[in-house]
């Protein structure tokens, strides 16, 4: 039965009185081109396991302060270096009663002790368990250092700037008694690069704590003491769904296999220990595979087409010298190889596969598609000639944390929860990939930044999924080569079956300047130098810490600097385009492969961006502060022959949570029914009823606490496109709102304040915007606190999968 529909927010004005319609599409019932799909870590039930071995963590290195002398630490615990030292902010710490005690004298108490583990294969932190009491309810918070000698200046300045990413924080209650607290790490934190570990025993001044234990749990201890199964694992920071068994172990399974079968997986191993790995089809030996490099993935794909048709018992095991070693089969499924050159259906009913590119910090009007002077993107004008170009879309937040959410699910981040640094999409959410994962499509996702992956529970659907921590330059943002390198790879091995991919490059994003030749084509390298100067002189004046570190200044700034701030900002333009034209010749090589793969008549290739970036046409640079033109408009290119009419061009609105429909629509795929956008096949085929109204596009910039967020933080803002106009709603702290109107179709940087000429055009738009927070706020996800829209079954996968804690 069909539970899912979707609907689009339009207005009809009438006699000057804006209505509110709610439309609700179809829903449909899909036939499924990866049917023939079995994924093992759906059909895994502990029943399935044979020669189970008890969980045992006594081969494992552990780490724990014990403060306690009559407390065991564990029969071959480690004991780590003793002293700890009063950075800042306390008093009176020393042990006594079997704890360490102390007491703040400041809002930002740090005391940190020396953490070197490179002695022990690589891994990464888990958790850290505290157990302790304090007199003042606050927070706890633990930090990791890499340099040799801890630098205080360094980690206050990390924890000021970005206490989300450089803090791991738990609420802590007061009173006399000790608490158990633990904190689950959200971002990789590899076990080589550590030296030393941070502690802020409490966030409040004149508290007095006491420290029972602390523990440090890493990723291996963590496994070696839980049951085998079906869990998110990541080796090098590539993850994947995986079934996690120990050496003795088996899992078998009985199961009737597809029309040309074979079996899709990735082998991998947490020590140095050789691990071998086996896969038995009734009996039969179908691979031996020894896997001695740790924390690789080996991906394998293996041909039992000679099973075709037929009910089997497949069984997976491993060996190794200890029987508790642990051995990772990542995302293993058995897929249906399709036949060259055609689907499971017609190609003229939907494609094969879906390519989601969404290129970071690109705007609109630099690219030559749009009319920009240089040729930034030859490649993706090329996609636009071959398919349709939508020249007015417009985004829904103008930075990567909060507008990818809304790509994914097709909802506005008013209602979908995602706006601060920590936040995460509720596991209730029904994102794009999980559409297609249930559909039998193999999904692959590849994130340029933390704020795309796990981070932000933005994993939800994916089998397979290569965190920015895995790239060689984490910290670097010219991240297309190499992924689409990676995407050339897995393409080769899934050439046959039905996919989702989503694209995430960065190369626009600063540091602008690109590699080579691109550098040069419109930069001047020999200026470099001078810029820099001008970058450590201005960052002198920037108050906003977060500004500071990326060295993104306001023209006031600049002028107090004695920089001129065109010549400032004409500099990162120019090393800007230099980058999108890297991008693009990626984009290119993307393109000639899956014509030699014989994936371009079958393949629907997707083309936008998440924000644009500012280079003064407001005051500031960056992005994430306003929603006006350079920041809200990108570019939206469909390209996918046959179903895509070449040089078809739309120039109605249309808005990023219209993507996830209009791909699911085009798929034939139910469309969930949170969504709040709309399909845009009738645009690109050109048979949207004339008779519509037009729609409503609105971009979101929320008030934020967490420092980590773009500035100004205490700001709202809203942007309302209607027709040929744009309103701009913004409230300064608890100030009266200021509205400004722009003439959408003349103005799209927003240049012109026209408000006062048209006063009816601005209660028009003021009360759609009052009717679209009201809308926004009846359609917000629960929060996945209320777990109780969900069954036992469900939770345990969710959080086995790490969708909630």
């Amino acid at each position: 039965m069909c539970v899912r529909g979707s609907f689009h927010l339009i207005y009809l004005a009438t006699c000057g009185i804006a209505a509110v319609l709610i439309t609700t599409l179809g829903c449909k019932k899909a036939e499924e081109p990866g049917r023939g799909v079995v994924r093992l870590v759906d059909a895994y039930t502990p029943e399935l396991l044979a020669n189970p071995t008890t969980p045992s963590t006594q081969q494992i290195d552990q780490t724990v302060w014990s403060f306690d002398a009559a407390a065991p630490t564990g029969t071959d615990a480690i004991k780590p270096e003793p002293t700890w030292t009063i950075d800042q902010d306390v008093a009176d710490l020393t042990v006594s009663g079997g704890a360490m005690v102390g007491r703040t004298t400041g809002p930002l108490a740090l005391i940190h002790t020396k953490l070197d583990v490179r002695d022990r294969p690589r891994d990464v932190v888990h958790s850290v368990e505290i157990r302790m009491r304090s007199s003042v309810a606050g927070n706890f918070g633990v930090m990791f250092s890499t340099d040799d000698d801890f630098d205080l200046d360094k980690a206050v300045s990390r924890i000021k700037t970005f206490p989300e990413f450089s803090l791991m924080q738990s609420p802590v209650v007061a009173g006399d008694g000790m608490s158990t607290y633990t904190l689950v790490a959200d971002l990789p934190i590899d076990s080589q690069s550590l030296r030393h570990i941070a502690v802020v025993p409490i966030d409040q001044p004149d508290a007095e704590f006491a420290i029972e234990s602390l523990r440090v749990v890493f990723r291996r201890e963590h496994l070696a003491a839980i049951p085998s199964g079906i869990s998110w694992q990541g080796l090098s920071d590539v993850f994947r769904e995986t079934l996690v068994t120990r050496a003795a172990e088996a899992v078998d399974y009985v199961l009737h296999m597809p029309s040309r079968p074979w079996l899709d997986v990735a082998l991998g191993t947490l020590g140095n220990e050789p691990v071998t790995f086996f896969v038995d089809v009734d009996g039969d030996r179908i691979l031996q595979r020894t896997v001695t490099r740790a924390n690789h993935w080996e991906s394998l794909r293996v041909d039992l087409a000679r099973y075709a048709g037929r009910q089997v018992k497949l069984r997976l095991s491993a060996k190794a010298e200890q029987p508790d070693i642990l051995a990772l089969w990542g995302a293993p499924a058995i897929r249906s190889a399709v036949s060259a050159g055609s689907t499971s259906t017609t190609p003229a009913e939907r494609p094969q596969g879906v390519i989601l590119i969404w290129a970071d910090t690109l705007r609109r009007d630099h690219l030559d598609l749009y009319g920009y002077e240089r040729e930034t993107g030859p490649n993706i004008r090329k996609l636009a000639e071959q398919g349709a170009n939508f020249t007015d879309c417009v985004l829904q937040a103008t930075w990567t944390k909060v507008s990818t959410p809304s790509l994914m699910t097709g909802m506005y981040a008013r209602s979908h929860r995602v706006w601060e640094i920590s936040h995460k999409l509720p596991a209730v959410a029904t994102t794009i990939a999980e559409v297609f994962r249930d559909a039998g499509y193999a999904t692959l996702s590849l994130c340029s930044i933390v704020f795309t992956g796990k981070f932000t529970n933005l994993h939800q659907g994916f089998e397979v999924l290569h965190e920015s921590s895995s790239l060689p330059e984490e910290l670097h943002s010219k991240t297309a080569r190499e992924y689409v390198d990676r995407l050339l790879l897995w393409l080769d091995d899934h050439r046959d079956v039905p996919f989702f991919v989503f694209l995430h490059i960065a190369d626009p994003h600063d540091p602008y300047e690109p590699y080579p030749p691109y550098n040069t084509i419109w930069g001047n390298a020999a200026q470099e130098a001078d810029h820099a100067k001008y970058v450590e002189r201005v960052k002198e004046e920037i108050k906003d810490p977060l500004r500071k570190q990326f060295a993104m200044p306001t023209r006031d700034e600049l002028v107090a600097a004695g920089i001129d701030p065109e010549e400032y900002v004409a500099h990162d333009r120019n090393y800007y385009d230099g980058s999108i034209r890297a991008m693009d010749a990626e984009i290119g090589r993307l393109m000639e492969r899956l014509a030699e793969l014989d994936l371009d008549d079958r393949t629907l290739v997707v083309f936008t961006s998440d924000h644009g970036e500012e280079f003064l046409e407001h005051g500031w640079t960056f992005h994430g502060q306003s929603v006006y033109g350079e920041l809200s408009l990108g570019p939206l290119v469909f390209w996918g022959p046959p179903w895509i009419p070449a040089a078809r061009r739309v120039e109605e609105t249309v808005t990023t949570i219209d993507i996830m429909p209009t791909i699911l629509d085009l798929f034939d795929l139910p469309i969930p029914d949170m969504v709040q956008g709309q399909s845009l096949l009738p645009h690109i085929r050109g048979k949207r009823d004339l008779s519509t109204p037009p729609t409503l596009a609105i971009t979101e910039k929320h008030r934020i606490r967490q420092t980590g967020g773009p500035p100004p933080r205490d700001v709202e803002a809203f942007a309302v496109h209607w027709q040929r106009w744009k309103l701009v709603q913004i409230q300064r702290g608890t100030d009266e709102p200021v509205v400004e109107l722009y003439d959408h179709a003349e103005d799209l940087l927003d240049r012109h304040d026209v408000a006062a000429e048209h006063p009816e055009v601005v209660a028009r738009l003021s009360n759609m915007l009052k009717d679209w927070l009201t809308m926004a706020d009846a359609e917000r996800l629960p929060e996945d606190a209320s777990a109780q829209q969900y069954d036992a079954a469900e939770l345990e996968r969710l959080r086995s999968l790490g969708y909630i804690e």
